[in-house]
């Protein structure tokens, strides 16, 4: 299989296998107007088996998101065809209007313009909680 390199835009690497569809939909790429590769199931030496999204043109998005889905990915930014900023996700320490509050009784069950916002409290396990009802969100 042949894709051909980025030269200007985003390469998404070290995506867990089965995780870029899902990625995909949160940043909303089907909505863009740029060309979009995704590589699913590429050979790895670290991971085994990886996806890979490639992103053509000068984007600008929250990659925030990118963190909480996985934080081993990596983002490359190109210019010319050429690496000039490499950017290791990371679990973000708080994540807005990605995922919804499941209790019943959250505020923002009821009031709809309020903001989704989860704060991260256990990095290891990867536990994010609802600020305004306390309520966990396992990411695992």
């Amino acid at each position: 299989m042949n894709i051909d390199s980025v030269q200007k835009g985003l390469v998404i690497d070290h995506i867990k296998a089965g995780k870029s569809m899902e990625i995909y939909k949160y940043l909303s790429l089907d909505k863009m107007d740029c060309s979009v590769a995704i590589i699913q199931n590429a050979k790895s030496r670290k991971l085994g088996k990886k996806d890979i999204i490639k992103v053509e043109n000068n984007i600008t998005m929250d990659l925030t998101v990118l963190g909480f889905i996985d934080p081993n990915i990596t983002i490359n930014v190109i210019d010319n065809g050429v690496i000039i900023k490499k950017i290791n996700c990371g679990l973000p320490s708080e994540i807005i209007n990605v995922v919804k509050c499941k209790n019943p009784r959250c505020i923002t069950s009821i009031e709809q313009e309020i903001q989704h916002i989860f704060k991260l409290t256990d990095k290891e396990n990867k536990i994010y909680r609802c600020i305004y009802c306390d309520t966990c969100y396992d990411n695992n």
